[in-house]
């Protein structure tokens, strides 16, 4: 038997700031590990152990792909790196993205599902959008404990109200009492059984190996669903319909995963970028326009004047109405600081 000493963390907008709080209040002898998935932007580097190393008294480490799993630390995904906890060690890869994020929250706490069943504490904070509810099902699946903040608490509450509306969860509380709670649950907790006493479910053990690229193939995709109607936002390949009773979702063939809620904000993202690209063709086009009018001009055909300008006007009146479209474009819901 052993206890609860698992902990893992998600968050997005609004995430640094609850982490500086929920990290303060833990105790410097917590029995047990923390692991933390904050959306980065994934050219920068991450400075967010140095900002939780002040913030309270666990030891914060960016994690090393391998490294043992001590408690009373903290192991902090990298940028544009999937945190993976896995019996004993931690992994950092560079696998696809899940819900259009890379590290996501919902590959750290389904990994710790299935590496460690009943001794996962899941922790969804502030955050826009969905990622989180399928790996916060996924510990409660195996017989872990799921803590969610308060959404009318949350700067955010896109993430803690999707995982209150698809899972049962244990605790919904405002941030104040999140860390005393994890310590109780660690320190005073029932004992739990060991792994391989507990039941993985086999799509819940695909998906957590489809977290690294090797496994990411079109045969294990297709294990897990059926082909639907929709493409990739990320690669446009063919999405397969993944059977799930918490929440309607989606996978590519190389892997890339999405939420329905998900999928539609990187559908939108995309088609932001097919205007942009329009408005820049539709601007060359009418600027080329102009200037074949200008040397028709010069070289006494008008005729072939006339036409290049009309050609320019109606260039700049389709040109227009992209910019209509852009300046009433739905704003990407997961865009917010972080």
């Amino acid at each position: 038997m052993a206890r609860r000493d698992i902990v893992v963390i998600g968050a997005s907008s609004g995430g640094v700031e609850a982490l500086i709080g929920l990290v303060g209040g833990l105790p410097a002898d917590l029995p047990a590990a923390v692991f933390v998935v904050v959306h980065l932007p994934a050219e920068a580097p991450s400075v967010l152990p140095k900002i939780l190393n002040r913030s309270g008294p666990l030891k914060a480490v960016e994690c090393e792909d391998g490294a043992l799993v001590r408690p009373g630390h903290i192991y902090v995904a990298c940028p544009d790196r999937h945190l993976l906890v896995e019996d004993g060690r931690v992994r950092s890869v560079r696998g696809p993205k899940e819900n259009r994020h890379r590290p996501a929250v919902d590959s750290l706490f389904r990994s710790a599902a299935v590496a460690h069943g009943p001794r996962a504490v899941g922790v969804i904070l502030t955050g826009a959008l969905d990622d989180g509810t399928v790996g916060l099902a996924a510990i409660k699946r195996c017989g872990g404990v799921a803590v969610v903040q308060d959404p009318d608490d949350a700067l955010f509450s896109g993430m803690p109200q999707s995982a209150l509306e698809h899972v049962e969860v244990d605790h919904c509380l405002p941030l104040p009492g999140i860390a005393p709670l994890l310590s109780r649950i660690v320190r005073e907790g029932e004992m739990v059984e060991e792994e391989g006493a507990y039941l993985v479910p086999d799509d819940m053990e695909l998906e957590d190996r489809m977290a690294t690229i090797d496994s990411a193939t079109p045969e294990n995709v297709e294990k897990l669903g059926h082909p639907s109607t929709f493409t990739c936002p990320e690669c446009e390949g063919p999405l397969w319909e993944i059977q799930d009773e918490e929440i309607l979702r989606f996978r590519c063939r190389v892997g890339h995963a999405y939420t329905a809620e998900s999928m539609l904000a990187g559908k939108t993202e995309a088609l932001e970028g097919a205007l942009w690209t329009a408005l820049n063709t539709l601007e060359e086009g009418a600027q080329m326009s102009r200037k074949l009018a200008k040397e028709s001009h010069g070289r006494g055909h008008e005729h072939a004047a006339a036409r290049f300008e009309e050609r320019a006007r109606k260039t700049r009146e389709q040109a227009d109405l992209i910019r209509q479209a852009l300046n009433n474009a739905v704003p990407d819901a997961t865009r917010g600081v972080v």
